[in-house]
Formats: C-alpha cells, sequence, structure tokens
C-alpha cells in the first residue's frame, strides 16, 4: 500500500500543482523554460503512474475488504465508466456540444470514472486509489472553473456532427474496453 500512496502523492501532487500554486507554477515556468517545466513534469507523473501501478498490483494481492458492494452497483459502473469514456473522447473532439456544455470534459471523466469504481468496489487499496482521484478531480474541475470565470473564458457552441461522433467513438471505445481491454490489462473482466 506505500508504494500505491507515494505513486498517488507524485501523480497527483505534479496534477495539482495549478490547483494549489498557480503563480507559483507560472513563475517557475517562466524561469526555467516550458520544455524543461514539461520534462520535469513528465518524468515525475511518469514515475508517480509506475508507482500507482505497482502499489495497485501488490495491494490487491492480499485484499482489505471494507464493504461489499450490491450487484447493482456493477451496473450502475458499467453506464458511469460510458459517461466517462464519451466524455474523454469530448475532450479531443473539436466542435462537440459535451465540451461546450461542461467546459472540462476530460476532468469530468475521471470524476466519473473513480466514482463508478468506488460504487463497485469495497476493497481497501480501490478506496485509496479511486477515492484520491475522486477528490482530486473535484478539487480541478473546481479550480479549472474559477480560472475560467476569472479570464471570462467562452466556449465555442457544440455541432451535431461532432457531437454524434464523440458519442459514438467513446461508446466503442468504452465496449472495447469493458468487453475485453480491462480483463486483459488490469486482470478483472468486468462484461462479457
Amino acid at each position: 500500500m506505500a508504494y500505491l500512496i507515494l505513486g498517488l502523492v507524485l501523480f497527483l501532487g505534479v496534477h495539482s500543482v495549478r490547483i494549489v500554486a498557480d503563480d507559483w507554477r507560472s513563475r517557475t515556468m517562466a524561469r526555467i523554460g516550458e520544455g524543461p517545466w514539461k520534462g520535469v513534469y513528465s518524468v515525475v507523473s511518469l514515475v508517480g503512474f509506475g508507482l500507482i501501478l505497482w502499489g495497485f498490483s501488490q495491494a490487491r494481492m492480499t485484499p482489505t475488504l471494507l464493504w461489499s458492494p450490491p450487484l447493482g452497483m456493477r451496473h450502475l459502473a458499467w453506464l458511469l465508466t460510458w459517461l466517462a469514456f464519451v466524455l474523454l473522447v469530448a475532450a479531443y473532439v473539436p466542435g462537440n456540444h459535451v465540451k461546450s456544455w461542461v467546459h472540462h470534459p476530460m476532468v469530468l471523466a475521471v470524476k466519473t470514472w473513480a466514482l463508478a469504481h468506488l460504487l463497485a468496489n469495497g476493497n481497501l487499496a480501490h478506496v485509496v486509489l479511486f477515492g484520491s482521484f475522486l477528490a482530486w478531480a473535484v478539487l480541478d474541475f473546481s479550480s479549472a472553473r474559477r480560472r475560467d470565470r476569472a479570464a471570462a473564458v467562452r466556449y465555442a457552441p457544440g455541432r451535431a456532427v461532432p457531437t454524434l461522433v464523440t458519442v459514438v467513438v467513446g461508446t466503442l471505445a468504452w465496449a472495447g474496453f469493458a468487453l475485453w481491454l480491462h480483463g486483459l490489462w488490469i486482470g478483472i473482466r468486468v462484461m462479457g
């Protein structure tokens, strides 16, 4: 569990700099340059992510059950993860309605993904992992919306075709992950 926690501190910590120290981030980036900033950011993120994967896999070997979620939570988790995939795709498809409505679909995707996994899993490692990501996403979304308001950011209205592409690609990605890749990569078959 220590590796999981250390990984979360590194990964979410570097991703939280803009939330807790945006002015320091801007000054540091101006002083050392954008390239070196992104390099350090990337290295710390990768080390943290690696520790999360390692720590989570180790913690799953000796699970500490906190509660047993009802079977219906799995179905709700499937629906929420579908939504998370659509939101994730919305972050990359220009001109879709989803991005014009929610403004920060990737952060909402993380929030939705984490909540889905918290509802469907009751062991300590899952609570630590997904609870940390959920807490981070709540703070990051709030911070991003405040920055938008301060800068008077306006999001372009969405169009039908990019929105349809977003939903179709998100749905196909979700189906592929739920039916095959989750079992292959994570070791837990969630559907199929």
